[in-house]
């Protein structure tokens, strides 16, 4: 694998998310002119989708109603049969019964129509046809009043009328218009006719009559609205799904060039790892070989000191790779604990040992406390080591001269063990404390008084402690100091662990001698 293709991850990423965005840009622009034209196209002034779902409901309301409709006719036919000849009733129930049997027949042509062909117009100015023709069939019911007793015959009339215009509005609810046309003949029709028969009773029927109509068109009306607001709710749950799953695909899509880039990090951190320690091992050894004078004195003497420059210089940058390779391992989660029995107060002796000459070098106080009677931990003693060695690097680096540094070993509160590294440096602003913890991040303060680095340290404790299921904490406060504490939980501690306990088989011999 080529190392120069590995850097080119984030650019095609970057390449990708414009193509997205600019994706996402070109499809809200062209969701709204396809809003604005299922506007203009629809019926009803929302969306002509609405009007195919709203119209689809009224064919399954009429298909469903018909024959329910149809049992009421034949019913009010035999009751006015009664008072009008059973000839007349009954070419007019055949007749309303026809015009119902037609409108039913448009309904299922409705229903077998492709949605992608479907025209609001043609199909309302339709179904409103069929409805009047249907409507007016309904009218003829005042023509009873040519052959029948007049006197009994008005409430009768006036009870069919009632019938017909409940039982079409709710079968008409979802198109409006096909609610008027299917009711209002039938009520002007009768409306009128028993107004021209006069008498205070049929004024009275008259007037309920056309306040029946307009209580069940209102009705109809708000039917409608509930119906329509039924349909746009749920084209807005469904956009909702639509753009969560969509969201959800450019989140998968974000998370695999994620993957992609940190694969590529990795790859190339470990790649890059080999080529830089294999040549900074060759400058250490012989800088360090120059600077001891093996193979005899220099002859110029700033020689010598050049070849300390580059010795320490080959040293610091074997720690910073080092430590972005620990740093990329944790994040990885391909840093593995070698976990054993080990003793927190030597390795914290040690580490003592190993930074005082920097201390003294700088003038530092360092101070040491123990514990007594400390048990040992179960953990990783390379991994804490390195957790006890940056704590006491930052303090003395950021620890003017002259200043103290404070190490302390012993229990924590909880029953576990702790580190705590306290010194008098210039401390760290509230606001700079999650930058300071945040891998690479330094604080102003500290960059201005301190020698510079790469910002790793802290954040690989934090890591360690983390995999060693203990806690870190900082406390700082500026111009007073700084204190950090890595603390082991009790579960860690030998003397909390159940003791081992081992099983011996004891055998036994049975013999067969009496």
């Amino acid at each position: 694998m080529s190392n120069s293709a590995m850097p080119q991850e984030p650019a095609t990423f970057d390449i990708d998310v414009r193509a997205r965005m600019g994706r996402e840009h070109k499809g809200n622009a062209q969701k709204t002119v396809s809003d604005a034209r299922q506007r203009l196209t629809s019926s009803s002034g929302t969306r002509a989708s609405y009007d195919f779902e709203l119209m689809q409901e009224y064919a399954d309301a009429r298909l469903t109603g018909a024959f329910p409709i149809a049992a009421i006719v034949v019913i009010l036919a035999c009751v006015s049969s009664l008072w009008v000849p059973a000839l007349f009733t009954a070419l007019w129930a055949g007749v309303v019964l026809l015009s119902l049997a037609t409108v039913a027949l448009i309904a299922r042509r409705f229903q077998r129509t492709n949605p992608q062909k479907f025209n609001a117009s043609q199909w309302t100015t339709t179904f409103v046809v069929a409805e009047c023709i249907y409507g007016l069939t309904w009218s003829t019911l005042a023509l009873f009043t040519l052959v029948a007793n007049l006197e009994s015959l008005t409430a009768v009339m006036f009870a069919m009328v009632l019938v017909c215009i409940a039982a079409n509005a709710v079968s008409t609810r979802s198109l409006p218009p096909a609610t008027i046309f299917s009711t209002l003949p039938a009520t002007l029709t009768v409306s009128v006719n028993l107004i021209a028969l006069g008498g205070t009773l049929n004024y009275t029927l008259a007037g309920v009559t056309i306040c029946g109509e307009i209580f069940f068109v209102y009705i109809a009306r708000q039917m409608h609205t509930a119906d329509l607001d039924t349909i746009t709710h749920q084209s807005e749950k469904d956009a909702l799904i639509n753009d969560l799953e969509e969201a959800r695909q450019m989140s998968d899509e974000a998370r695999r060039h994620a993957e992609q880039a940190n694969i590529a990090k990795s790859q190339f951190l470990a790649t890059m790892s080999h080529e830089l320690r294999t040549p900074l091992n060759a400058i250490i050894g012989f800088s360090e070989v120059l600077q001891s004078e093996l193979l005899g004195p220099h002859q110029v003497a700033q020689d010598k000191e050049y070849a300390g420059d580059i010795h320490s210089s080959g040293q610091h940058l074997l720690n910073l790779i080092n430590e972005l390779l620990d740093l990329s391992r944790i994040e990885a989660g391909k840093y593995e604990l070698n976990e054993e029995v080990v003793s927190l107060v030597e390795i914290a002796e040690d580490c003592r040992r190993m930074m005082e000459l920097r201390a003294k070098a700088k003038g530092i106080e360092l101070i040491y406390n123990v514990g007594r009677n400390l048990p040992r931990l179960w953990g990783d003693e390379r991994a804490i080591r390195q957790v006890v060695l940056n704590l006491l690097s930052n303090a003395i680096k950021f620890t003017p001269q002259s200043g103290k540094v404070i190490l302390i070993v012993t229990r924590s509160g909880d029953g576990g063990q702790m580190v705590s590294v306290k010194d008098n440096g210039p401390g760290i602003p509230d606001e700079e404390i999650a930058t300071v913890l945040s891998s690479f991040g330094q604080g102003s303060l500290a960059q201005k008084t301190a020698e510079q680095g790469a910002g790793l340290g802290l954040p690989i404790v934090q890591k360690i402690m983390d995999l060693h299921q203990g806690r870190f904490d900082l406390f700082s406060k500026l111009r007073f100091g700084t204190e950090v504490i890595a603390t082991f939980p009790r579960a860690r501690v030998m003397d909390a662990l159940a003791p081992v306990v081992e099983r011996k088989q004891k055998l036994e011999i049975y013999s067969d001698a009496s």
